[in-house]
C-alpha cells in the first residue's frame, strides 16, 4: 500500500507530505484546489507520462517521492525486483520510488535510489496501483487481465501451476523436434563440417597446458647462444676466472673466514657467522646450477622450427574453435556430441515424438480443466455482478464473461486454450460489449467499482485509486458507492476524490484539500482532518448552511459505520 506522498513544486503545490491509512482514504475539497493533481503525483511515480508544464512556475524542478509498504510473498513484484537489482535488503518491507521532472523537459526516475527507466516504473506500478481516473483507464479493462482474475476467483493456481510446468516440457520437445527435423542436405553438411572438425582437433591432440612450455622452450631455442654465454659470464665472476681480481667466490670465503675469526672471541656474532656461511654454500651451489644449465642448452633451428610451427597451429585452432586451448577442447566434445545426435536423429525423432504426444494429452486434460472451472467461476461472477450494478441503481444492466474454448487445433498458451473478455451491457437494447468499448462517465465509474468490488479477492493489486468516481450519479448511490469502498477498503487500501458527502461519510482517513494565495502565488494545502474536522466538512458539502446540515452530517457519519445506508 501507499505509506507515504511528498510533493515538491508540482503545479499549484509547492510543498505538500503526506501519510496515508490502509483503509478508505478520502479527498475533498472545491474544484481545482488541487486533489487530482495529487493522484497525478502518484500516477508520476508510477510511470505515467511527465510534461514539463508540470513543474510550478518559477523553479527548475518538480520532484514526487513515495514509499509503499509491499507483499514480500508476492512472487510477480519480488522476482521482477530482484531481476532488476532494485533490492538492497531483502528483508525490508519498504519500496522507495522517486520522480524529478526538470522545467528543461528532462525526467529521472529511481527505485531505492537505483536509476531506472519509465518503462520499469510502468512494470512495478502495475503491481502497487490500481488508478481509475476520469481519463484513465483500469487494469480491468484489458482482455489479458481478465483470465488470471477468473483463475484467481476459481482457486486455479496450483492447476494453472501443474499446467504451466507440462507446457514448458512441452515446448522444449517441440524445440529439439524442430532442431531434428532439418532437411536431409542440412544434415549432411552438418555432418560432413562435424567430421571435419573433429578430425583436425583430434589430429592436434592439443593439451591444456602445453602452449605455456612451448612458449618457453621456444624462447628458450631462439636465445640459445645469448644464454649460454650469459651462464658462462656468471660462472666466471663467480670463480674469478677471466676477470681482474679475486671472484664472488673467493671473496666470500675470505669474508667467512674474517667473521668466524670474530665470532670464536664475540659468540654474539655467531649468528651473522652462520648466515655467511649459507651464503657461501648457496653461491657455490649456483656454480653447479648454471654449469647444468649451460651443458642442457643447445642450438637446434630444427627444433626450433618445429616448436613454432606447433605454435603456430595452436593459434589457429583458437581463432577458429576459441580463445583459449580450453575452448577448443570444449568446442571438441560438443562437436563429436552433436554429430552422435545426427547419427542417432531418428531414434531420438520417434523417442521425442512419443513424449510430444503424451505432453499434448496432459496439457489437453489440463486445458480442459481450467475451462471447466473457469465456466463455473463465470457463472458466480457474472451473478454478483448484476447484484453487484443493481445495487448501484444499474439495474438494467448485463454482464456476461465470453469464453472462447480452443479446439483441438488450438495452440496452448499460457493460460490453456481459452480466450475470455469481459462484456457489459450497459442499458437494454445496446447489447453486449467488451469493457474497453463502454461509455465513459458515472456508467463506467460504477462498473468498474461493481467488477472490484466482485473481484475483490481475486484483485491482489493493493492500493486502489478512483477519481471522481461519484461523476454522474446522486446522494442515493453515492450513499451506496460509499458502503461499497468502505467494503473494499478492508482488503484494499482505497484513495477517493469525491464531490458527494454521502460518500466521504465511509471515510477511514479524511484529506481536505484546499488553495490559497500567498504573496500573489497560490498554492495548495492538504490537511487530514480530526473527527470534527471531518463532521464540519461533510456538512459544508452539504450546503451553506452549516449549523443546520451538521445533524444531517451527523447521521450519514452514523450511518456510514453502523451498517446502514442514509
Amino acid at each position: 500500500m501507499l505509506k507515504e506522498l511528498s510533493i515538491r513544486n508540482l503545479a499549484i503545490i509547492d510543498s505538500l507530505d503526506l501519510s496515508f491509512a490502509p483503509g478508505f482514504n478520502v479527498f475533498t475539497g472545491e474544484t481545482g484546489a488541487g486533489k487530482s493533481i495529487i493522484l497525478d503525483a502518484v500516477s508520476l511515480v508510477v510511470g505515467a507520462k511527465s510534461d514539463s508544464t508540470m513543474v510550478r512556475e518559477g523553479t527548475d524542478r518538480a520532484s514526487i517521492e513515495a514509499v509503499f509498504a509491499i507483499n514480500r510473498e508476492d512472487a510477480v513484484l519480488s522476482s521482477f525486483l530482484q531481476r532488476e537489482d532494485l533490492i538492497d535488503d531483502p528483508e525490508s518491507d519498504e519500496l522507495t520510488i522517486t520522480r524529478e521532472i526538470r522545467a528543461e523537459g528532462r525526467s529521472v526516475a529511481r527505485v531505492n535510489g537505483h536509476t531506472v527507466n519509465v518503462g520499469i516504473l510502468r512494470e512495478i506500478g502495475q503491481r502497487l496501483l490500481d488508478i481509475h481516473g476520469q481519463s484513465d483507464h483500469l487494469s480491468l479493462l484489458d482482455p489479458a487481465s481478465h483470465a488470471g482474475l477468473v483463475d484467481r476467483f476459481a482457486g486455479n493456481r496450483a492447476l494453472l501451476q501443474q499446467y504451466r510446468e507440462q507446457l514448458r516440457r512441452y515446448r522444449a520437445v517441440l524445440n529439439q523436434l524442430n532442431a531434428l527435423n532439418k532437411s536431409e542436405e542440412e544434415q549432411l553438411r552438418q555432418r560432413d563440417m562435424l567430421n571435419y572438425q573433429i578430425q583436425e582437433l583430434k589430429s592436434a591432440a592439443l593439451k591444456e597446458e602445453e602452449e605455456e612450455a612451448l612458449t618457453q622452450e621456444r624462447d628458450r631455442l631462439a636465445n640459445a647462444e645469448n644464454l649460454s654465454l650469459s651462464a658462462q659470464k656468471a660462472i666466471e665472476y663467480l670463480e674469478g676466472r677471466g676477470v681482474e681480481g679475486a671472484g664472488i667466490l673467493d671473496l666470500a670465503g675470505m669474508l667467512q673466514r674474517t667473521v668466524e675469526g670474530i665470532s670464536r672471541i664475540d659468540s654474539e656474532m655467531n649468528f651473522l657467522s652462520e648466515e655467511i656461511a649459507a651464503v657461501v654454500e648457496a653461491l657455490n651451489d649456483s656454480v653447479s646450477v648454471l654449469r647444468n644449465y649451460n651443458d642442457q642448452l643447445e642450438f637446434n633451428p630444427r627444433k626450433l622450427e618445429m616448436v613454432e610451427e606447433r605454435l603456430h597451429l595452436i593459434h589457429t585452432l583458437k581463432r577458429k574453435y576459441g580463445g583459449s586451448i580450453a575452448a577448443v577442447l570444449a568446442f571438441e566434445r560438443d562437436a563429436v556430441e552433436k554429430l552422435a545426435q545426427l547419427d542417432h536423429a531418428s531414434e531420438v525423432s520417434d523417442s521425442l515424438l512419443l513424449e510430444r504426444d503424451q505432453l499434448n494429452e496432459k496439457l489437453t486434460a489440463l486445458a480442459d480443466q481450467l475451462s471447466k472451472t473457469r465456466k463455473q467461476a463465470a457463472g458466480k461472477i457474472i451473478g454478483k455482478m448484476e447484484k453487484e450494478l443493481n445495487d448501484l441503481c444499474m439495474v438494467s444492466a448485463k454482464f456476461d464473461i465470453k469464453i472462447e474454448e480452443g479446439g483441438s487445433d488450438a495452440a496452448f498458451t499460457e493460460n490453456g486454450r481459452d480466450q475470455l473478455e469481459f462484456l457489459i451491457a450497459p442499458n437494454p437494447g445496446e447489447g453486449l460489449k467488451p469493457l474497453a468499448k463502454i461509455a465513459s462517465g458515472g456508467e463506467t465509474s460504477r462498473l468498474m467499482l461493481a467488477l472490484k468490488h466482485t473481484l475483490a479477492e481475486a484483485d491482489d493489486i493493493p492500493t486502489m485509486i478512483f477519481d471522481e468516481i461519484d461523476q454522474g450519479i446522486g446522494g442515493r448511490v453515492g450513499s451506496i458507492v460509499g458502503e461499497k469502498l468502505s467494503a473494499l477498503s478492508k482488503s484494499h487500501q482505497i484513495l477517493c476524490i469525491t464531490h458527494l458527502p454521502q460518500l466521504a461519510a465511509y471515510n477511514d482517513s479524511h484529506f481536505r484539500v484546499t488553495k490559497r494565495v500567498e504573496d500573489g502565488r497560490t498554492r495548495t494545502v492538504v490537511e487530514q482532518l480530526d473527527s470534527e474536522g471531518n463532521r464540519q466538512e461533510l456538512a459544508m458539502m452539504l450546503g451553506s448552511d452549516i449549523t443546520e446540515n451538521l445533524q444531517a452530517a451527523d447521521a450519514m457519519i452514523y450511518a456510514a459505520h453502523h451498517g446502514k445506508i442514509f
